[in-house]
């Protein structure tokens, strides 16, 4: 029997009527910029309890399973973009705010650049935590993959299978690129990684223990709703059942590939972005993807039948290539490119982004800045290699300080101006 039936056709929204944004932070000490693992401090009930949702209007505060990280989320679907990134931010300086009285402060990036999670990592501990205990048991959560990564998240909803398949065609073909513009993780225990984004390139294998939970990250082609529970999560949930006698993992949300159809309430998730410095980087970056998406749906280059006949493999191929380059990708499948209507020979990912952000542009000033940092000075960890420069032990601290800064301040990172301070 399949797990977890979709919702009602009268409950849906149809395709990009709505959106939902998820956001992940460090809490770091102040002084030492050491992981914090006191989120269950900051996340109280009215009666001073650990609560593990904190609901503030439009948005939602939430843990996580790593006790040092929280999650900052529109609190349910938003019928616009517009205006997302400066509510994020209020709620970022709230957050600092809290945390600044027992000395403590958010930090950005994917992940932390010398966490140590084999000994600090700590689960939160508190309330329906059996799921945490239960990948804790099956994975041992206490790697880099699970304890120290911090994404952001985009929910696209769809309104049956019709829509469904179109979108899950549109996102399977932006996935490969997305790290060219996120990219936020190339240090890793005080040394730069081989890959511009180490979250990615940890993450895919985190759950190497049992392949079917992430499969190649890049999800299969499937199209209905029948077709993906019966080929992408049943071989899961078989695959889990003997290491999960009670079936607590047996939920959708197990599935971890880079994209995952959430039936339940009629969405996709976008999950392979790492989160960037400050909120408008998050909400420009997502903005421009929706964009996108729409236009793929529209058949604005292509059908949407010749998008579903998309070889994952191939996809997989770009995809781990753009992980360990990002922006500087060389993209030399002409087939791929074509879906984007790019037809001028082969290019960089971050050539076809900026062609699709001038063809698309986000509607917000303090977007089109974030963007344009991003489009013209490389995602954030191109950023972040230039500022370390041939110094990384000792500038380490001093880089990410900046990055908690901009955080709080709400501005991007530019190691120019790093330079100067």
């Amino acid at each position: 029997m399949l797990a977890e039936p979709s919702r009602s056709a009268k409950d849906s929204i149809p395709l990009f009527e709505a959106f939902g944004v998820e956001v992940e932070y460090m809490i770091v000490h102040e002084n030492s910029l050491d992981v914090a693992p006191i989120a269950d401090q900051l996340l109280r009930d009215e009666e001073g309890n650990p609560s593990e949702e904190i609901e503030r209007g439009d948005i939602a505060w939430s843990n996580e399973l790593a006790l040092h990280v929280v999650e900052l989320k529109t609190n349910g679907p938003v019928d616009s973009l517009v205006g997302l990134a400066a509510r994020f931010q209020a709620n970022v300086n709230d957050v600092n705010e809290r945390l600044g009285s027992i000395g403590a402060r958010l930090m950005p990036s994917a992940m932390h650049p010398w966490m140590r999670p084999d000994v600090e990592m700590k689960l939160w501990p508190h309330g329906h935590n059996e799921v945490y205990e239960a990948f804790n048991v099956i994975f041992n959560c206490c790697g880099h993959g699970w304890a120290n990564l911090q994404s952001c998240h985009l929910n696209l909803p769809f309104d049956g299978d019709e829509e469904f398949g179109r979108l899950h065609a549109a996102i399977r073909l932006l996935l490969p690129i997305l790290p060219a513009l996120t990219a936020s993780s190339p240090v890793c225990e005080r040394q730069l990684t081989l890959h511009l984004d180490h979250r990615l390139e940890t993450y895919r294998h985190n759950a190497d223990r049992i392949p079917q939970v992430a499969g190649v990250v890049i999800p299969e082609g499937f199209y209905t709703e029948h077709d993906y529970r019966q080929f992408v999560l049943e071989p899961i949930y078989q695959a889990m059942a003997p290491l999960d006698l009670a079936g607590v993992l047996r939920h959708e949300w197990v599935n971890s590939r880079g994209a995952i159809a959430r039936f339940m309430r009629n969405t996709i998730e976008i999950r392979v972005m790492d989160v960037q410095e400050h909120p408008a980087a998050d909400v420009a970056i997502c903005q421009l993807v929706a964009n996108v998406a729409k236009a793929l749906t529209e058949e604005t280059w292509c059908s949407v039948a010749a998008q579903q006949q998309a070889e994952t493999l191939r996809l997989r191929d770009i995809f781990l290539n753009v992980v360990d380059n990002a922006d500087e990708t060389m993209i030399i499948d002409p087939d791929y490119l074509q879906f984007f209507g790019w037809d001028q020979g082969i290019c960089t990912a971050g050539d076809l982004w900026r062609s699709l952000a001038q063809r698309f542009p986000v509607e917000e000033k303090p977007l089109r800045d974030a963007l344009d940092t991003i489009l013209s000075e490389g995602p954030l960890s191109r950023r972040i290699v230039t500022a370390l420069e041939d110094n990384l032990l000792e500038r380490l601290p001093i880089v990410y300080r900046e990055l908690c800064d901009c955080l709080q301040e709400g501005r991007s990172f530019r190691p120019a101006e790093l330079n100067v301070r």
